[in-house]
């Protein structure tokens, strides 16, 4: 009965954590995105602890290379993105143009559908007017986040949080650790402490070399396309790049994306094949280099389970939902290999001999 009441104990405790993580949502994202941060930065801080630096230098020496990469990134990603946009909204009369002269009566042709009623003027002042309200959206943001004063208190906040709830935990990281630890039941203790090292194992080999999978991929993506000559390079290759913490959401997204800048710029076969072959590169590079040596065979994460957590947390959470969907299920991994052994260590599976001459 005592297991019985425990089960539901746990039950209780996941069902409460759940709901109440969903009634936080508006305020969480500053504290997961400078969790997220402290979790990425405490093992360098440890490792400068064990070169002889103290916990605080060490955290400072961490803290501010952490934020220079930041605004490095922020003051190089920005302008480049402006530019690609500048090129979308260049490009778009020339790629409906290309529909209309081109795309639209090959189709009619080998398809024998009408296509007289589309007007392509008004669908080119339509999609005109959205890419410019589009380029205008981080200025119309920024003029309605000031128009507010407790809106603009409210952005200012969350966004000065995120360093400050990384610097501190990464400050008390370890000492944060040894409490939770302290706090458990002395009988199973070793059993909690095995799991956790097992979650940990798994969230940072996933976290830690994702993220460096995904930013390799996007510079892959951008330096190839932009060798071969494809329009906003920059942009699809980055988007790609990111995109693949979904599987092979990143490649179907990049290569439609760059086949249609490429059709539209070059209209020829050539270009088209040579986009298939950077992203053929790309995908080579992250199946036998990149996973392997970032991230390692230690997940067992499978795709489905990748898009279903990720497509799950984003419905039930928002954005908060889409950072915890990865660690959760992580977590939900190593704890059903840990029932699973439980299961076949137990009599329920291997019946006593009696049963088993049934």
């Amino acid at each position: 009965m005592k297991g019985d009441w425990r089960v539901l104990l746990g039950i209780l405790f996941v069902v409460l954590l759940g709901w109440l993580i969903y009634l936080l949502k508006p305020i969480l994202t500053p504290f997961l995105a400078g969790a997220l941060l402290a979790y990425l930065g405490n093992p360098l801080v440890d490792r400068l602890q064990r070169r002889g630096m103290s916990r605080m230098a060490a955290v400072a020496v961490v803290f501010v290379s952490l934020s220079a990469m930041g605004v490095l990134g922020v003051l190089i990603m920005v302008p480049l993105l402006g530019l690609q946009l500048q090129m979308i909204v260049q490009k778009t009369p020339v790629f409906l143009l290309w529909l209309q002269q081109n795309f639209v009566p090959w189709v009619s042709q080998q398809f024998d559908l009408d296509f007289g009623h589309i007007e392509f003027e008004q669908v080119k002042e339509t999609a005109l007017k959205g890419l410019g309200q589009f380029g205008d959206l981080a200025g119309q943001l920024l003029v309605k986040i000031t128009s507010s004063g407790l809106a603009l208190l409210v952005f200012v906040g969350n966004v000065a949080l995120v360093p400050v709830v990384s610097f501190y935990l990464m400050k008390d990281w370890s000492m944060l650790m040894n409490r939770v630890r302290q706090l458990l039941p002395r009988l199973v203790e070793p059993t909690v402490v095995r799991l956790a090292r097992e979650c940990d194992e798994v969230i940072a080999a996933f976290v830690r070399g994702q993220l460096w999978v995904m930013l390799s991929l996007g510079a892959v993506y951008s330096v190839g396309l932009w060798l071969v000559g494809i329009p906003m390079a920059f942009l699809i290759g980055m988007i790609a790049g990111l995109a693949s913490i979904v599987p092979y959401l990143g490649f179907f997204v990049g290569v439609t994306a760059s086949l249609i800048a490429a059709f539209v710029q070059y209209h020829d076969w050539l270009h088209l094949g040579l986009v298939f072959a950077v992203f053929g590169v790309g995908q080579a590079l992250e199946g036998m280099v990149l996973t392997p040596l970032l991230v390692g065979d230690r997940i067992g994460l499978h795709p489905v389970v990748v898009i279903f957590a990720v497509l799950a947390g984003a419905q039930l959470f928002g954005f908060v939902g889409m950072l915890l969907a990865l660690p959760v299920a992580a977590v939900i991994l190593v704890l059903v290999r840990y029932f699973y052994q439980v299961y076949l260590d137990s009599n329920l599976y291997g019946a006593p001999s009696d049963e088993k001459n049934f």
